[in-house]
């Protein structure tokens, strides 16, 4: 199938892929914008899951102070080469880090950080409510186990809700990154200040 370069042109602006790979994804997709955008979706999974084992040495520390001075925010956001950690896009991704660090409060990068002892005190707590609540013995597990998932979801920063687009997780958000400027993308730290805490 033969694709126009307007449709070519109107598919990179909404995505940010590459010429080539818009091309192809059209070409895949019959035509069909949608289709066309899913597939390079499931590409730019694809590809961020080939580049998540390179290193990230690489990248920026960008400070997110809110107004009124009484919040702010440090996250170190590293990639693979400083050309990539000089472009507008990934610093505009290390501000929206900032700010979902701000807004959401997590306290901890991803899960793994968490102290097992953490983990494992939550789990009592769930398990415990299930058993007060009268549920039988085989369901507080599954109770307790899907209570700990959503703690995940708010404690870690990147299963949060993404606060500008709430239909993606930060690591989605991460992802479409590590797709559109080709380097693996990493989260190392962040701290978070607040006025008399």
């Amino acid at each position: 199938m033969d694709v126009p370069a307007a449709q070519v042109k109107a598919l990179r602006e909404k995505t940010g892929a590459g010429f080539m790979d818009c091309k192809k994804a059209l070409e895949e997709a019959k035509g069909d914008v949608d289709k066309a955008i899913e597939v390079l979706r499931k590409k730019g999974i694809a590809t961020a899951q080939k580049k998540a084992g390179r290193e990230a040495r690489e990248g920026v520390i960008e400070a997110y102070i809110h107004p009124g001075s009484r919040l702010g925010v440090m996250v170190e956001v590293n990639c693979e080469t400083d050309f990539v950690a000089k472009t507008d896009q990934f610093k505009t991704l290390a501000r929206d880090l900032a700010m979902q660090v701000a807004a959401a409060n997590p306290r901890v990068v991803r899960r793994e950080d968490l102290p097992a002892e953490v983990i494992e005190k939550e789990l009592d707590i769930y398990r415990t409510q299930a058993r007060n609540e009268g549920k039988p013995e085989p369901v507080v597990e599954r109770i307790a186990q899907g209570k700990l998932e959503k703690f995940f979801q708010e404690v870690c920063l990147l299963e949060q809700s993404f606060i500008r687009d709430p239909n993606k997780s930060v690591n989605d958000l991460i992802t479409e990154y590590i797709a559109k400027l080709g380097e693996n993308i990493v989260v190392r730290r962040f701290v978070r200040f607040q006025l008399g805490e």
